[in-house]
């Protein structure tokens, strides 16, 4: 009997490391397309990935757009031809970890070094002197709070910032509930490698799927994509250094929802109100009392985390109507 067990160990050794290195899928079409139309630039001996698109004539405006996590930039895919028909530039990057961009490890990821990415992407474009208005989500909403605070600092190499859109980002740790997966992996430095390599497509799916609303879901290609945009340069095995970005909203909660509160730059929230992760109307009923100078847009009660992807003409309209505002 102990050899029969021994035997069985034999086998399924090889095959557990043969599954904890799976190789990463291929791209898809659409997910080649978008790579393929885009760029790198260095940051720190790093490559970052961007895509930067001239679009109407006769305008000068430019919007750059920060994605959330897990994902990257590929989240805007489905509002990049109609902003192009709004606005001459428009600029999205993938964070340092996330996407196309380089993943390094072990690497200590901040919301601090993601605010100096887009800062260096901003000054490798020539735009530097050019206004430019910010489109947020989730995580890039805590990125467009930082590159705010040193606007309105006036710290050296600061954006000129023209306005600022954030979209269910978890601006208040206080009105923030991340999924168990994630809090398992910033907080428990034992499981947090072992997950990682464990962390598969189905589980992947499943943690989405969640924070769409039941009537919004990705389609099976779009999952794959997300999939496919994590698990480039290994991004599986950086989720628990990036996640420490939420423990870093609690410590420098102050700076942060400070800046919001006290900035005069033209500011709008487009909320989708099913997010478990920033429920309804905990959520909003907070941004409302503290952000008193920003308007707000509540899409329809279907609408869950991804709005963008969930309602991309419903935030679009919304988007569209702020910047005709001012």
């Amino acid at each position: 009997m102990r050899e029969w067990w021994v035997h069985v160990g034999l086998i399924c050794i090889p095959l557990v490391a043969v599954y904890l290195h799976i190789p990463p899928p291929q791209l898809s079409p659409s997910l080649q397309k978008w790579h393929n139309a885009g760029e790198a630039f260095h940051f720190r001996g790093r490559d970052i990935f961007y895509r930067d698109s001239y679009g109407a004539l006769g305008s000068s405006d430019v919007v750059i757009l920060l994605h959330g996590f897990p994902t990257s930039s590929f989240d805007w895919n489905k509002i990049w031809e109609p902003l192009t028909q709004r606005f001459h530039r428009v600029v999205a990057l993938d964070f340092l970890g996330f996407g196309f961009s380089d993943k390094p490890r072990p690497h200590r990821y901040s919301i601090f070094e993601q605010a100096s990415v887009v800062e260096a992407l901003v000054a490798h474009l020539g735009l530097s002197n050019q206004r430019v208005n910010l489109v947020s989500h989730d995580y890039g909403d805590t990125v467009a709070l930082e590159l705010l605070y040193r606007s309105d600092q006036n710290r050296s190499g600061h954006l000129i910032i023209n306005s600022l859109c954030l979209s269910n980002g978890g601006l208040f740790p206080e009105t923030h509930y991340p999924r168990l997966l994630q809090t398992l992996l910033k907080d428990s430095s034992f499981l947090a490698p072992v997950l990682t390599r464990l962390t598969n497509y189905k589980i992947f799916q499943k943690g989405i799927g969640d924070v769409f609303g039941p009537y919004t879901q990705p389609t099976d290609a779009e999952f794959w994509d997300m999939w496919t945009g994590l698990r480039y340069n290994d991004g599986n095995l950086v989720l628990d250094s990036i996640l420490q970005f939420i423990n870093q909203r609690s410590k420098h909660r102050e700076r942060w929802v400070g800046t919001l509160t006290s900035t005069i730059v033209p500011l709008h929230m487009i909320y989708g109100p099913l997010d478990p992760v920033n429920p309804h109307p905990e959520f909003i009923r907070l941004y409302q009392q503290l952000v008193q100078r920003s308007t707000f847009t509540i899409l329809d009660e279907h609408i869950s985390h991804y709005p963008q992807l969930e309602d991309p003409t419903g935030f679009l309209n919304a988007y569209f109507n702020f910047i005709h505002s001012f």
